[in-house]
């Protein structure tokens, strides 16, 4: 714990991702809601919490409002203090789009001077929508023994879907990993079952001489471009991290991430994981206890599902996760779904394999989704009205902000997606 003092650690926090479709239409992957609670970008800073690094940097650009606001103070990590501290760090160089941050290396290049002030020995950079639980003294105790100028975290993952993660060869120097013999990012084929955690630990004169390196390149990404330029020249070392690790960068892989916590043996134990939000945001704090009206519901009005304070049961829920604020109405039933703060189910209304944004109204009698694992997730922006008596198909998209005059049919096929006019 004697070095955690001189770690200060940067959070790839700024970007969308385009999978995930209509869940970052307005705010950047690391505040997508997650849990029944909580957002991704609360997996990072309760580590860091846990692990005493207290000085942090969020690298954030796309609509960052909403990063901004679930942030505050940083009190919510204990993050407060003289030599404890959150600054949200947005690209500064210029007044144009082309002066934002044009990768991930050169959204920490910009941000050296920040690094430089606090004179850290490492420095530590994360992504900030990564769901897992670690602590980073056992990467930084590795580090230290290896005596690497970069130390980076990987994970054990079935070999299908290669072409989506950074792959590393790592010799096994000890139990907990080695020296990084070759890496080799989104290949066809994997050269290992080693994937990426988008983890790095660096000694900071190093990590300062590589990103001005860099700087002139057209390309700034880490496990594209720094890592593979350091093989070779520098002692470049692997981490075997042996936890849970979900990536959830297309719909089905957050889904599954969120049924993770459901079931008789659930795969995320959050209650030993101790993870932290900020309850302030959407006025969490300022809801009462969960309501199940067992006059109005079923007999088992609720199973196998997570819900919150400010939730109110009249129907049945099975195997779902419920934010804040969710109300589902008398007759109403929601299964295999996660439902965002504020959702209001209506009476007799049908939910399988949806996925609702905040404040999101469906009409009395309306059903969506079809039941079954074959089944296709249907998703509903936020602030959507849909009115009553309507059928989806599963696999349907609903837009945000989409009031019920725009409903024009009473059935929708499956896959349909439905925008505003002149979207």
């Amino acid at each position: 714990m004697r070095y955690m003092a001189k770690t200060i650690a940067m959070i790839l926090a700024g970007g969308r991702v385009g999978e995930l479709g209509i869940l970052t239409f307005y705010r950047p992957k690391s505040t997508v809601p997650f849990g029944s609670l909580y957002r991704f970008i609360d997996f990072p800073l309760s580590n860091l919490m846990y692990s005493g690094i207290m000085r942090v940097g969020i690298l954030s650009q796309y609509r960052s409002s909403s990063l901004v606001e679930h942030i505050g103070t940083g009190a919510s990590w204990d993050m407060i203090g003289r030599h404890r501290g959150i600054t949200i760090l947005p690209p500064f160089k210029g007044l144009n789009a082309s002066d934002w941050y044009k990768g991930t290396a050169d959204a920490v290049y910009q941000n050296l001077d920040f690094i430089s002030a606090h004179q850290p020995d490492y420095v530590l950079i994360v992504s900030g929508d990564h769901v897992y639980n670690m602590d980073y003294n056992e990467l930084i105790e590795f580090h230290r023994d290896m005596d690497a100028d970069v130390t980076a975290a990987f994970v054990n993952v079935p070999l299908s879907g290669s072409s989506r993660f950074g792959f590393g060869k790592i010799a096994q120097d000890d139990e907990r990993g080695g020296r990084l013999i070759e890496y080799a990012e989104k290949p066809e084929r994997p050269i290992s079952s080693w994937a990426s955690m988008t983890i790095y630990l660096f000694k900071f004169d190093v990590l300062k001489k590589v990103l001005e390196e860099n700087a002139g390149m057209d390309s700034h990404e880490f496990g594209r471009d720094i890592l593979p330029a350091m093989l070779g020249r520098h002692r470049v070392f692997g981490y075997k991290f042996k936890g849970y690790w979900a990536y959830c960068r297309t719909i089905k892989e957050y889904w599954r991430a969120n049924m993770d916590l459901i079931g008789e043996h659930p795969r995320i134990d959050l209650n030993r994981w101790h993870l932290r939000t900020n309850l302030d945001h959407e006025a969490i704090r300022d809801m009462g206890p969960a309501i199940i009206d067992s006059s109005k519901a079923s007999s088992d009005p609720v199973k196998d599902s997570r819900i919150y304070h400010g939730v109110r049961i009249d129907g049945h829920v099975e195997r779902s996760i419920l934010f804040p604020g969710v109300h589902v109405g008398a007759g109403a039933e929601v299964r295999d779904s996660i439902l965002f703060f504020d959702t209001q189910v209506g009476t007799g209304a049908r939910l399988n394999k949806v996925i609702t944004d905040i404040g999101v109204s469906i009409g009395t009698g309306s059903t969506m989704g079809a039941a079954g694992a074959a089944s296709d997730i249907s998703i509903v922006g936020m602030q959507t009205r849909i009115p009553k008596d309507i059928t989806f198909e599963d696999g349907v998209n609903v837009y945000p902000r989409i009031g019920a005059e725009t409903f024009n049919k009473k059935y929708y096929e499956r896959g349909s997606v439905i925008k505003q006019q002149g979207d």
